[in-house]
């Protein structure tokens, strides 16, 4: 078999620099369609992103040849680049040097989807930190309380 076959889904979160509210309703839109077009440049097909003030979800396909550190690393310095480029925002925009990136088995897609869809109405309830604290614990990656 010569073949390579992967499918590899990827739910990754990216978080502005101390979590400072930089992702404005004015920015947002531009700063997803350009993640979206730049992961479809590195051959990474998306499902969903959504942008919150201070953080992003991304569900994509993991292009099999390249690693997800590669992956991210473009998305995050490109993006800031065009934001900072374009004077989307008052401030210098930068990212935090760390991300999440978990997998997300096939028949988790749709409930990934969804979860990353009702990101506004998620952070009416709970804040980005508890959030994200609660997803490394999921992924076993933070000891629970």
């Amino acid at each position: 078999m010569d073949t390579v076959n992967t499918k590899i889904w990827i739910h990754a979160i990216l978080t502005t620099k101390g979590f400072r509210h930089f992702i404005t309703h004015a920015v947002q839109s531009r700063l997803e369609n350009f993640i979206h077009d730049k992961l479809l440049e590195l051959g990474c097909p998306t499902r969903i992103i959504q942008g919150m003030p201070e953080h992003v979800h991304i569900l994509f396909l993991q292009n099999p040849s390249r690693s997800i550190a590669e992956i991210i690393k473009k998305v995050k310095s490109t993006s800031s680049f065009f934001i900072n480029e374009n004077h989307l925002s008052p401030q210098k925009f930068y990212w935090q040097p760390g991300y999440g990136a978990y997998g997300v088995s096939e028949s988790q897609v749709q409930k990934a989807y969804e979860y990353i869809s009702n990101q506004p109405e998620h952070h009416e309830r709970e804040k980005f930190i508890a959030e994200y604290q609660h997803l490394l614990q999921l992924h076993g990656l933070l000891a629970a309380d």
